[in-house]
């Protein structure tokens, strides 16, 4: 089996795949599998980085929605025992029922650009079963995600991913690694869950209202975009300044504010 008997990338589904041998190369350096891991691929379109990933692995489990790629993965990958193919979308797959004797699965893939944030919110969910992460993005994203406070690029997607996981953008791929090429540059990101969340617990869907709330107006001082939900008062208690912009806000403090949030709801 060879690219040319692949179908060609649908726009639809946000494909671009990669065949550049000296990036995939340098993306398994990454991810650096072992034997006894367990791998999971989401999107592993023409097998790019499948076939460098199964020979490193004891088993490699991919998530692949087009159903036409799918029977053509099956039969280059034919005789593969260590290859599971689930012909499945990745935004609404339960990863958690891929864990066996309670192992942690280490995920990757080449992200379509136009789901990637409610796929990276989707795995963050399940994030008690996955030891880590190595994505292709936008690069864009990736500096989103990776930003750090008083920084143009932080916002809500830095805050929420971080509040759980350590960020490193690792290296920019160019549009000429694809087919077709994308009309901006990528970058691999490496993301590990946190045992101990950055600012401590507290309920994902009420530190996602907040920060979504703050970051509405960002020119505005954080005082004036959260008065609907909290006081000075609530903000001098966690140490926020009422003339702070948004994005000058850390994580903790954003974590400190939400928690509030929710006494406040639940008296």
């Amino acid at each position: 089996m060879t690219e040319s008997h692949y179908p060609r990338a649908r726009k639809r589904f946000g494909q671009n795949f990669l065949h550049d041998q000296a990036i995939i190369e340098a993306i398994i350096e990454v991810i650096s599998p072992d034997k006894g891991e367990h791998l999971v691929e989401i999107g592993p379109g023409r097998g790019a980085l499948t076939k460098p990933l199964l020979s490193r692995c004891d088993h490699l489990d991919v998530v692949e929605l087009d159903r036409d790629l799918v029977p053509l993965l099956k039969q280059q990958f034919a005789g593969q025992p260590h290859l599971t193919i689930y012909e499945a979308d990745a935004l609404k797959f339960d990863y958690q029922q891929l864990q066996q004797n309670d192992e942690k699965l280490r995920v990757i893939g080449n992200l379509p650009y136009n789901i990637t944030t409610p796929l990276l919110f989707h795995l963050i969910e399940q994030s008690a079963c996955i030891e880590d992460m190595c994505f292709m993005l936008q690069r864009e994203v990736v500096e989103r995600i990776c930003a750090s406070p008083g920084s143009k690029q932080y916002g809500r997607l830095s805050i929420m991913l971080q509040h759980q996981c350590y960020a490193e953008q690792m290296f920019i791929v160019p549009p000429e690694a694809f087919d077709p090429p994308p009309k901006v540059e990528s970058a691999i990101i490496y993301l590990q869950p946190l045992s101990q969340k950055k600012g401590g617990d507290v309920d994902r869907d009420w530190l996602n209202k907040l920060v979504t709330v703050a970051f509405s107006q960002r020119r505005k001082t954080i005082a004036n975009t959260l008065k609907k939900l909290l006081s000075l008062a609530d903000l001098e208690q966690v140490g926020v300044k009422p003339e702070q912009r948004p994005e000058t806000v850390t994580i903790e403090q954003y974590v400190a504010m939400a928690r509030r949030l929710e006494q406040k709801q639940a008296t």
